[in-house]
């Protein structure tokens, strides 16, 4: 795997998104994909009604419940290396927290339809959603594991607050629901190996179809409002923690969360 130097950010910075093509070799995808893949099938044999009438992804992969001891270390070396430190650490002031991992993947039903949506709206007032415009920032790191239609952003909305329309939709008011079209949605398809960033708060919706396989990573401000989400034994132990190239993710979600007394 190569790691990426001297990226410009400008794009993201100005848009809220940013795609990285062809970042890992291609044996690298094999084996995240096939770590993926185990997780995918013992996570649906214990939610199988939620799989089968609504789920669009899953969480805590790197948690002991789904995967042995070998597939979390490949999925902590992943997180904890150069490539990874190469795309997010130049966007955090001081440091960052790893939040969660999350794997993409279609519904069950042909019907159900895709959503506009910010991230914080799920926890969030609406005055809340206003502010954290401005807050804490959260950050999705995205790997197509399959070739996949990607997502579609309202580019800039991570800076500033929805349109009338934008809101209406996303909050399913006026008439509208959260699988309308919204005028200057911008559409990022990905293919196997390409990496996508994005912030979390900004008005997005993943699409449907194809083989869609995707693992998001997700980094934050250290602050407990969004570390309060973590888990503990989705941590990497002593010995794997020492031996990653860029540890201090990991180690700055394990202190938050000993200091906040969340085990």
């Amino acid at each position: 795997m190569s790691a990426l130097s001297s990226i410009d950010f400008s794009g993201f910075q100005r848009q809220g998104f940013q795609r990285f093509e062809a970042c890992i070799s291609q044996s690298q995808l094999i084996a995240l994909r096939q770590v993926a893949q185990a997780f995918h099938a013992n996570w649906q044999r214990d939610n199988l009604d939620f799989y089968q009438s609504q789920a669009v992804n899953s969480a805590y992969l790197t948690a002991p419940d789904y995967l042995d001891n070998t597939q979390r270390e490949l999925l902590f070396q992943f997180i904890g290396s150069q490539l990874i430190k190469d795309i997010i650490s130049p966007l955090f002031a001081d440091c960052c927290g790893f939040l969660n991992t999350q794997l993409f993947f279609n519904p069950v039903n042909p019907d159900q339809r895709n959503y506009w949506h910010r991230d914080c709206q799920y926890h969030l007032s609406l005055a809340q959603q206003q502010a954290a415009l401005t807050g804490p920032l959260g950050l999705h790191l995205r790997l197509a594991l399959y070739d996949e239609p990607g997502l579609e952003f309202i580019p800039g909305s991570h800076k500033r607050w929805d349109t009338e329309m934008q809101l209406d939709v996303r909050l399913s008011q006026a008439g509208h629901t959260p699988s309308d079209d919204l005028p200057g949605g911008m559409l990022v398809p990905l293919q196997a190996g390409d990496m996508l960033l994005f912030d979390a708060n900004m008005i997005h919706r993943g699409l449907y179809g194809m083989d869609r396989l995707a693992l998001d990573i997700l980094f934050c401000d250290p602050v407990p409002e969004l570390l309060q989400f973590a888990r503990e034994d989705c941590l990497p132990d002593t010995r794997t923690l020492e031996s990653l190239v860029w540890p201090d993710a990991f180690t700055v979600t394990a202190n938050m969360l000993k200091n906040c007394g969340n085990n």
